[in-house]
This record gives C-alpha cells, sequence and structure tokens, in this order.
C-alpha cells in the first residue's frame, strides 16, 4: 500500500497497474478499459444527482431565522401512484380570472411546470413573511415582460428584481430570476436581505441537520418550536382527544417535523418531536399510545359502528393500527416518532359526509389516582 498518500482510492489504482504491467501485453489494454469502465461507475454513484443539488441549493437558501420549512418535490410526487390518486380524488378549484390571464400572457401552469419548492415562514414581530425558492419551466422573457406591466422593477446586486401587486391591491410580491429555471419569491417588504443567507451560522447549521435526516422524503415541514405552537397544534386534535398534557408537552418540544413519502398506493408519513429531556419524549409517547388506544376503543362503540359507513370505519382503523410510536435518542437530543401508512381507502372514507363525531373517553377529564398517603397508614 502506498505509503505518501492517504487516499485509498490513489492507492487502489497504484497497485491495479503494478497487477496488470506484470501480465502479458495482450492483458493490458482490456485491462485498463475495464478499471476506468468501473472507476466511472464508482464515481457516478458517488456523485450527487441533478435532483440531488437542487435540493441542497434550494434548502441552504432558506432563512436561518425561519420558524417553518417546507420542501416539496413536486416532479417525483407526479409520478407516484399515491398522488395520482389523490390528484383524481381531490376537489378542482376553479381558476380565477388573475391565474387565467396570468396563464395566457406566460405559458406558466403550476401544475405542470412545477418541478421543486421550498418555502420558509418568517416571523416579523406580530406579522409573518414567506419567502420561497421555486424550480421549473419558466418562460424567461414572458414573465418578466408581463411582470413590468403590471408592476415596477429594480436592479440590485446585478439582478433584475420584479415587484407585483397581488389581486386584492394591498400587498405585493417580489421575486428575481435566480438562472432560468429558480425564481426566488417574497412577500416582504425587501427581497435583497433574503437572497444574502449565511450558512455558517450556529441556526443555519441546526436547519441543515434536520433536512438531512428527511433527505428520503421527497415532501416534508420542519417546525422550530415557539411559544404557544404545542397548544395551537393540541388543539386540532378532535374534541374527546384534546388534552392540557398534550399541549403541555407538545411546548416542550424544540423541532416538530413531518415528512411523507409514497409507497406504490400508499403514503408513508413519519412525524417527530424532538427535544432535550427524556422525560418528555417518554410521557408523550405514552399519551400517543394512549390516544391511539382510545381512538380505536371509539371506532369500535356500538353508537360508532351505526352511525359511520363500515368502509370508512375500516379506512380509520387500518390507519390506527398501522401507527407505531418510537423512541429515539441522539444523545444531545431525545425524539418521539410516529409512523403511520394513507392508503387509498383512506382517500375515499374521506370522501364520504362527515357522521356525528364519536365520544371516546375524554382524555382531558382523565385524572390518574391519588398517591397513596403515607400519613393515612400510621
Amino acid at each position: 500500500m502506498c505509503q505518501t498518500c492517504k487516499n485509498s482510492l490513489c492507492c487502489l489504482v497504484l497497485e491495479f497497474f503494478a497487477i496488470v504491467m506484470t501480465k502479458r501485453k495482450w492483458l493490458v489494454a482490456p485491462g485498463i478499459v475495464l478499471f476506468l469502465a468501473a472507476l466511472g461507475l464508482y464515481a457516478y454513484k458517488r456523485l450527487p444527482s441533478d435532483d440531488t443539488r437542487a435540493r441542497a441549493q434550494m434548502l441552504a437558501m432558506m432563512p436561518p431565522d425561519a420558524t417553518l420549512v417546507i420542501y416539496a418535490d413536486l416532479a417525483e410526487l407526479r409520478q407516484s401512484l399515491f398522488f395520482l390518486q389523490l390528484y383524481k380524488w381531490a376537489p378542482r378549484p376553479q381558476a380565477d380570472a388573475d391565474y387565467a390571464e396570468f396563464l395566457r400572457n406566460t405559458g406558466f401552469d403550476y401544475e405542470r411546470d412545477l418541478d421543486r419548492i421550498a418555502i420558509a415562514v418568517v416571523r416579523r414581530g406580530q406579522e409573518s413573511a414567506l419567502f420561497a425558492v421555486v424550480d421549473g419551466h419558466f418562460d424567461r422573457q414572458k414573465i418578466a415582460a408581463y411582470a413590468a406591466k403590471s408592476g415596477t422593477l429594480e436592479k440590485r446586486g446585478g439582478r433584475d428584481i420584479f415587484s407585483v401587486p397581488l389581486s386584492a391591491g394591498t400587498h405585493r410580491i417580489s421575486f428575481t430570476f435566480l438562472r432560468n429555471d429558480r425564481l426566488a419569491i417574497t412577500d416582504d417588504t425587501d427581497l435583497a436581505p433574503l437572497l444574502a443567507t449565511k450558512q455558517n451560522s450556529s441556526d443555519a447549521a441546526e436547519w441543515r441537520t434536520r433536512f438531512e435526516r428527511l433527505a428520503g422524503s421527497p415532501v416534508f415541514a420542519v417546525i422550530r418550536q415557539s411559544a404557544g405552537t404545542g397548544a395551537a397544534l393540541a388543539a386540532q386534535a378532535p374534541g374527546g382527544l384534546r388534552s392540557p398534557q398534550l399541549s403541555s408537552l407538545l411546548d416542550q418540544l424544540q423541532w416538530l417535523t413531518v415528512a411523507a413519502k409514497p409507497e406504490n398506493e400508499n403514503l408513508r408519513v413519519v412525524a417527530e418531536g424532538e427535544c432535550t429531556q427524556e422525560g418528555t419524549v417518554r410521557q408523550l409517547a405514552d399519551l400517543l399510545n394512549g390516544i391511539a388506544f382510545l381512538a380505536q376503543a371509539g371506532l369500535n362503540d356500538p353508537k360508532t359502528r351505526q352511525q359511520l359507513d363500515p368502509a370508512a370505519r375500516e379506512a380509520y382503523l387500518e390507519l390506527l393500527k398501522s401507527a407505531d410510536v418510537s423512541k429515539i435518542d441522539r444523545g444531545d437530543t431525545k425524539s418521539v416518532r410516529i409512523l403511520f401508512d394513507l392508503t387509498p381507502r383512506f382517500l375515499e372514507a374521506a370522501r364520504l359526509p362527515s357522521p356525528p363525531a364519536p365520544a371516546p373517553p375524554d382524555i382531558a377529564k382523565t385524572k390518574p389516582a391519588p398517591a397513596p398517603n403515607p400519613k393515612s397508614r400510621k
């Protein structure tokens, strides 16, 4: 092995040629061709694909002070069986006059031409601003001409920044072409500072760690917790499953992630809550298991069986039975993860009219048994 070079690939090359040159001449040329082919295949598999690079570049532009980042690879999702079913199932919104005019003038149809999108939500005092990086098939000249006609154009930092009023007239969006197939868009007052994101900060490293964990998911959301987020999320639970304990535990999480990946006709969904306290994760895992148990009990209740369509009931039970709650220890942080599958049966069940909500036991009113008083024994 080469003593002066620490690169194992370099050593492999040297050893290979040393062996080949000791053989007969008629072995040399084919051997070199085969070796170079193998080396090329190795390099091809090791190098990131164009989609992987595009994803990394877009996420690297997300502001480190964001509270929420959403990413979706629409080009990949459009090829999945589940999303084909979802597209057929979802109601088609009627295009308004503004979008119809935009489509006529620019030729851009988001259902066909949008490939990837990364969106960040940034707090601005009591308000929030959106910043998005979008990849797609754009006719740059047509879009620039349409924006210049209905808005304003400003040159800053070597870029053309367009500002266009929204249909209501009270707000504006600004955008610029980062390249022919990529746009940066915001409804904030100034786009330029958002384009100068510093990726060497500790906040950027925290976001990057979560993005890398979700590398295999074509769609995901990452939330950095702020005060009251847990209560807002817990409020979305069905009435009988709301709990002050759930709100309190969710508020103790520093990060929340939700990711989805199509698997044949199903959609695998993984949600994870992360904090530094093992006790919080343990309590949350126990509570989530309890909620799943109570939900199944509610669906098996005789009154629910009478009120709920049998196919819908089976679809909901199928979802609950697929749910799996686990705990993850990453050293500095602890996480609770819940995994479940959405199926075409679930989509079909969601089409049906909503019956009166089942009434499972109310965990908000469930109190643990009081601890025995040692003094009462004396």
